[in-house]
């Protein structure tokens, strides 16, 4: 059975995932596999991106782990717009 995590953005959207796409994040990893209470309410608060930057970090969580065994791997489109802040939430969770 596949297991879900819940990730709430800092505007409130809450976006339920799987948790293999989830651990793609080292941070989020290191979350769920301690004594942190995101362990046990499998909610995770990430106020530092509102619901539109979380919603493009998930689909990429999602991709990643779709294709981390492919060689031939489509392009993950990134909107110029959101590059930075793309980059900056991808070293704070670590993907």
């Amino acid at each position: 059975m596949t297991e879900y995590i819940t990730l709430v953005s800092s505007d409130g959207f809450e976006f339920i995932i799987s948790k293999d796409a989830a651990m793609v994040s080292g941070t989020i990893k290191n979350m769920l596999s301690s004594t942190f209470r995101e362990t046990e309410e499998r909610k995770i608060r990430l106020q530092e991106m509102d619901g539109r930057l979380l919603n493009k970090v998930v689909e990429y969580l999602y991709y990643n782990n779709k294709y981390k065994d492919s060689v031939d791997v489509p392009e993950f489109n990134i909107p110029t717009e959101m590059a930075l802040e793309l980059l900056v939430a991808s070293d704070f969770l670590d993907v």
